[in-house]
């Protein structure tokens, strides 16, 4: 394709866009901002988006993602909220950078086909200089930035990491037009690329496949990267089919961020049982169930390095110890831990069943009340009792937030042997056997937590007891438990109403 078709490419996607974009400034989330820009010499107006669980005052500081292009923000914000959904990449502040001249701003070099070309040079230094500046002083920005820019402004994108490489950690190019004054970036790219050897950054290109990618001048680049990328400089380039300039966008969006954030896992590290009690010469399994290969794991309570031994679905664990699992992230602040204790007992002793106490549901006490941690339930009266049968949840008590309640009774064991009791909470819970806490997960979360313990117990009856609150947000109280018949087959369930015995 001739660059007089290329620029009727351009100009005919560039009057879409704007089209797009008018459409949804009225609509756009987050609040408008301004900057009196002394380098582009004009008033540049931005969208700031600060993210859902954001409060004033807070000492948080999140990553930021700067988008060009009005008509990207909306899709953006919408993207990044489902990946974060989905516990995969962190909250973030968004930045959408609204368009004067997008062609001024986003080209490096000028050409006689494009009047105002050219301008990239003191846009990025608009945002080195102002920009950033101004947005890591005014909102709660850790300096961890990523930058995304579709077409011309996927140009920008990849000037932008060839000259100033510091400012940004990630960036995310989508259908870029390389073809751009004779294919000037790939001269660039091939001159400055060493460059970016140790510097942790990374690039995502994502194009249309088959003419696309010819059009674009993506594959030249691809095969640039393939023969000179430096250690240390993480990339992609993908092909999308069928999809068209605009639509490509999305993909793009979506598989750059979780490009960028590969090794980030919003969850926190678990592993069941979490800790408990370990019968001398009867040696137990570690379950871990999500993904082991950057996982390492100790046994003396000793933070794990690179070095320790990689975490597998199943470890035994023949005696006392202090299990620590971390994940190692190609970025520290990712990294994430957990550990346990587990000591050397014997079994608990049973009990016999108490008078007035059926079997059907453990007894349950409703009370209300605003609270960041389980308050003392017995100086508190209840305001309603009852069995917590097949019948009984929480969801159907008479407020959905700020109450708390008290499930207490004895649980029946047909079975002698290891059993594994498993919590999972939002807000705040204590699980209680034989009077003493084998779970905690008081306070506040931001989300559910799960907890497990592991215990050797005898046929009988044991005292349970299960304390919880709910202030705002979602609420959540699973018990569920593995029997020593099913340990092997990690097989969970909850507690029969039948083994669950309340006073009547």
């Amino acid at each position: 394709m001739n660059i007089k078709r290329y620029l009727s490419l351009a100009v005919a996607v560039v009057l879409t866009f704007n089209l797009l974009g008018r459409a949804e400034a009225q609509d756009m989330p987050g609040k408008r901002d301004s900057i009196n820009s002394v380098v582009l010499n004009e008033k540049r107006v931005i969208q700031v988006i600060l993210p859902d669980n954001y409060k004033a005052g807070s000492a948080t500081k999140y990553d930021v993602l700067y988008i060009i292009d009005d008509w990207n923000i909306k899709l953006g914000r919408d993207i990044q909220h489902f990946i974060m959904d989905e516990h995969t990449m962190p909250p973030m502040i968004i930045v959408g950078v609204l368009n004067t001249d997008r062609d001024r701003d986003f080209l490096p070099t000028h050409n006689k086909g494009n009047n105002t070309s050219g301008g990239a040079d003191k846009f990025l230094k608009f945002f080195r200089d102002e920009l950033i500046p101004y947005i890591d002083k005014t909102y709660p920005s850790d300096g961890d930035n990523t930058l995304f820019g579709h077409s011309f402004g996927g140009v920008f994108v990849t000037y932008a990491l060839l000259n100033e490489p510091q400012l940004f950690n990630n960036y995310i190019a989508g259908d870029p037009s390389y073809w751009w004054d004779n294919g000037i970036m790939l001269k660039q790219v091939k001159e400055k690329l060493p460059s970016l050897a140790g510097k942790g950054k990374s690039l995502y290109i994502g194009g249309r496949e088959g003419q696309g990618m010819k059009e674009m001048n993506i594959n030249p680049m691809d095969s640039l990267l393939k023969k000179d990328a430096p250690a240390g400089f993480e990339w992609v380039v993908k092909a999308y089919p069928k999809e068209s300039h605009g639509t490509v966008r999305l993909k793009n969006f979506y598989d750059g961020l979780r490009f960028a954030y590969n090794d980030y896992g919003g969850k926190p590290l678990e592993f069941h049982p979490s800790g408990g009690i370990v019968l001398k010469n009867k040696p137990i399994k570690i379950w871990y169930f999500d993904d082991t290969t950057k996982v390492h794991y100790t046994f003396d309570g000793s933070q794990p390095l690179m070095t320790s031994p990689v975490v597998k679905s199943d470890i035994e664990l023949s005696g006392p110890a202090k299990v620590t699992m971390r994940l190692i992230a190609d970025r520290a602040k990712f990294d994430k831990s957990s550990s346990g204790e587990f000591r050397e007992g014997t079994y608990l002793p049973a009990t016999r069943l108490k008078k007035n106490y059926q079997s059907g549901g453990f007894h349950y006490a409703y009370y209300e009340g605003q609270w960041d941690k389980l308050p003392d339930f017995k100086t508190l009266k209840p305001v309603k009792e009852g069995i917590g049968d097949s019948t009984f949840n929480i969801n159907k008590l008479p407020r959905q937030n700020n109450f708390g309640v008290v499930m207490d009774g004895q649980l029946e064991v047909k079975q002698e042997g290891y059993y594994i009791f498993g919590l999972g909470s939002d807000d705040g819970c204590k699980v209680y056997l034989d009077d003493k806490v084998i779970i905690d997960l008081d306070g506040l979360h931001d989300g559910d937590i799960e907890r497990s313990y592991i215990v050797p117990l005898k046929k009988g009856f044991y005292p349970l007891r299960i304390e919880y609150f709910q202030k705002e947000g979602g609420r959540k109280l699973d018990l569920v438990y593995v029997t020593p018949d099913n340990i092997a087959k990690k097989k969970i369930s909850p507690i029969p109403y039948t083994l669950q015995y309340g006073y009547r």
